[in-house]
Parts: C-alpha cells; sequence; structure tokens
C-alpha cells in the first residue's frame, strides 16, 4: 500500500520553504521512498510504499520481486512526494539518492530513476550511503553536534560507528555475520509465529517483541557470542543455530512437528529478544569506554544515537537507556518512523552534503551502486588492541520498568 505523508514532519510547515530543497530517493532493499525536505529540516511532502505484505506472504525478501516492486512503484511515490511538497523539479537544489549498500537489483532501479530525472532537468545528484543516512538523521530531528557514537541495528546491517562529520565516521566494529533483525525475523519463521493468533499480520521482529513481552526469558538461556572476543564486533549466525536446536529439542519434548506451535514459545521469544540485548548491550558498552577513554568522545556531553528498524523495540532501547544513564551517555533515537528505511532520511543526508559542499555531483558519468560499501574509516583492529574488559551487567537492570 502506498503511505502518502504529506507535510509536516519533524518541522511542521505551511508549505512556507527555507533555503535549498532536496528530493530523497530510496529503494535499497524493500521500501520505495521519496521526501523533498528544506534545508531547515522541514519535511515539505514525503511518500513510502512498503513491501512488507508481499515479502511477508514469501517467507522473506525475494530480491527480483523487490526490484519488480520498486520498478512498477517509484515513479508514483516521487510524483506523491512532490505534490505533497507543492514543488516541482524545477525548483529543487539537488536530487539526493541511495546508492550503496543494499540490495543490488534495488539499488539499481533507484539509481537508474534518479539519473534519469536528474539528466532530463539538469540537476546536481548526491550519492548517499544508506548506512550515513542512517546515522544522520539525528540532526533533522534534533540538534545535534559532532561527535557522536552511532548504533545502527536492523534487518539488513548492524554496526558501531562515531560520527565525526557529515562523512567522516569512524567504524569500531559491525556484524560479521548477519543482523539481528535477519535473525530474528529467521527465528519467528521458525516458530511459525505467522500461525500464532496474537501475530498474524505482524513482521517476525515486531512478532517476537510482542510475545516476549508475557514470556519468562528465564526458562531458557542461550550462550552469548564471542564472549572471548575483545571488540565491537557483532555475530549473530551461531546464536541463531543454538535457538533453532532449542526449539527442535522443545518440539521433541511437547510431541509436535515443525510448524506447529510451541506452548513454550512466549519463553523462548523471550529468551531470544534477551540474548541479542545483551549481546548488543555489551558491544556497545565496549565501545562507549572505548571512545571516552581514547578520547574520541567527550566525556561530559557524550551522546549514543540509536537507530535502524531494530531501534524500535522497546526492550532492546530500554536496555540501551539503561546502558547510556550508567555510563553518562545521552541516548537519542530518531522516531519509530524516520528509524526504518525512508525517504526524508535520503534527502536529509543530501541536504547535509549539499550545505557541507560533500559528494555534490555536477556529471553522473561512471556512477555505480555499490551493494557491499563499508562506512568510514575501520580502526576496529584498535579496538580489538585496546582489549577492554567490560563490567558485569547485572548493574545495569533494564528489566526494572
Amino acid at each position: 500500500a502506498l503511505v502518502l505523508r504529506a507535510a509536516g514532519g519533524p518541522c511542521v510547515t505551511s508549505l512556507r520553504r527555507f533555503g535549498r530543497l532536496v528530493l530523497g530517493i530510496e529503494t535499497s532493499c524493500d521500501d520505495t521512498g521519496a521526501a523533498v525536505v528544506d534545508e531547515a529540516g522541514c519535511v515539505l511532502g514525503e511518500a513510502l510504499h512498503c513491501q512488507k505484505e508481499v515479502h511477508l506472504q514469501a517467507g522473506g525478501i525475494i530480491p527480483v520481486v523487490a526490484q519488480q516492486l520498486h520498478r512498477e512503484n517509484i515513479e508514483q511515490v516521487v510524483q506523491e512526494a512532490l505534490c505533497a511538497s507543492g514543488v516541482s523539479v524545477a525548483e529543487l537544489a539537488a536530487v539526493a539518492t541511495t546508492v550503496k549498500p543494499g540490495l543490488a537489483l534495488s539499488l539499481g532501479v533507484g539509481l537508474q530513476y534518479s539519473l534519469s530525472l536528474v539528466n532530463r532537468h539538469q540537476k546536481p545528484f548526491i550519492p548517499i550511503h544508506h548506512m550515513e543516512a542512517h546515522a544522520l538523521t539525528i540532526r533533522l530531528t534534533h540538534h545535534l553536534e559532532f561527535p557522536f557514537l552511532v548504533l545502527l541495528i536492523s534487518g539488513g546491517h548492524c554496526l558501531l560507528a562515531v560520527a565525526q562529520g557529515v562523512s567522516d565516521f569512524l567504524l569500531l566494529g559491525q556484524s560479521i555475520d548477519i543482523a539481528p533483525g535477519d535473525m530474528l525475523d529467521k527465528v519467528a519463521r521458525r516458530l511459525s509465529l505467522r500461525k500464532h493468533p496474537e501475530c498474524l499480520s505482524m513482521a517476525g521482529g515486531k512478532a517476537i517483541e510482542h510475545l516476549a513481552q508475557t514470556g519468562n526469558q528465564e526458562l531458557l538461556t542461550f550462550r552469548l557470542p564471542m564472549q572471548q572476543y575483545r571488540n565491537c564486533d557483532f555475530s549473530f549466525s551461531g546464536l541463531q543455530n543454538l535457538v533453532n536446536n532449542a526449539i527442535v529439542q522443545k518440539e521433541k519434548e511437547e510431541g509436535i512437528q515443525e510448524g506447529e506451535i510451541l506452548s513454550c514459545v512466549k519463553d523462548v521469544a523471550a529468551a531470544v529478544q534477551h540474548a541479542v540485548t545483551v549481546h548488543i548491550i555489551q558491544r556497545t558498552y565496549r565501545a562507549m569506554l572505548f571512545c571516552i577513554k581514547n578520547g574520541i568522545l567527550p566525556s561530559k556531553t557524550a551522546t549514543l544515537v540509536v537507530s535502524g528498524g531494530v531501534a524500535s523495540n522497546q526492550y532492546i532501547r530500554k536496555g540501551l537507556q539503561n546502558l547510556a544513564d550508567a555510563n553518562d551517555f545521552a541516548l537519542l533515537c530518531p522516531p519509530p518512523r524516520l528509524c526504518t528505511d525512508n525517504g526524508v532520511m535520503i534527502a536529509w543526508n543530501g541536504i547535509e552534503r549539499l550545505r557541507a559542499g560533500l559528494g555534490v555531483l555536477h556529471s553522473t558519468a561512471g556512477i555505480r551502486y555499490e551493494p557491499r560499501a563499508p562506512l568510514g574509516i575501520d580502526i576496529s583492529k584498535r579496538v580489538e588492541e585496546d582489549s577492554i574488559k567490560v563490567p558485569k551487567l547485572k548493574t545495569i537492570r533494564w528489566l526494572a520498568s
């Protein structure tokens, strides 16, 4: 379904415009998004086509299906955003589009459409790194100066980085295999949560979070990943295997087949969510200690920004809030609708780059999309060399409401 959000995002506007205008286009995965944002961060108009329902039916994202849906919807989404903003392409200062990282077939649709648009109207083009856009969204919704620590957790990504400037990032660590959202979705599929009466139309991660609220996490415990490595990298595939084995064991105990709902499904959901949360918190804790120890962040006004789809999980967010409180960090999260993929964050990243004069292209020759693209300068080896021991987390009572 097409979700049209007209004027009045983070900055409520009556179509008054401030400074230059950027059209942002996002097609890196399974959402087709577009938005027009001005230099004050006012969202003049936006539109989003979400493919969630289609991929839920299929049990996962099928790249060729995502590509076809982007092709079918991109023109309408962009036109809806322009129409809602009352802005013509001629009035735009530039077009900003996600070109990396993401699904190759999806990125290609957005890039091809954007290049056609900018060449037709002779507009500057701003290629956008999807993770940079997630990281900078907070500066649209809050007055936040650089530097700050960023935790990006989603269905496709998991990383810790320090944002030092608009295109100046230090990568502290990232997932060495799958992302937490991907893992939660796979566990939800293995538990057949789409058949659960409380979760019929929910995405996997949402279903896990919902059932976990009334489950007992202590009935199952999972060994946490990467305990022996004193770095800020993440790993979720080993944890997923442990969970799958536990599910098989529970099915045997209950005498049911795969595809049937376990009577202890809420307890499994709670234990899985807890293990994912503790792993994320431990790595983030080490990142905080590393940044303060090395003077990368100011100890008095340090901020942790958490974004990405998984950031809307309230259990994980509560854990991170208590971690931040215990370490005198401010915790900031964009509103949930800006944590998932959208055109607004791409347009805002375009505004940030336009103002800084970074990566604004007047010729589109040779522009390619990049399915894999690291964020910033990788200093994860330095983190590992520091070998910081993370204190026990018992002092952080995020379970207390």
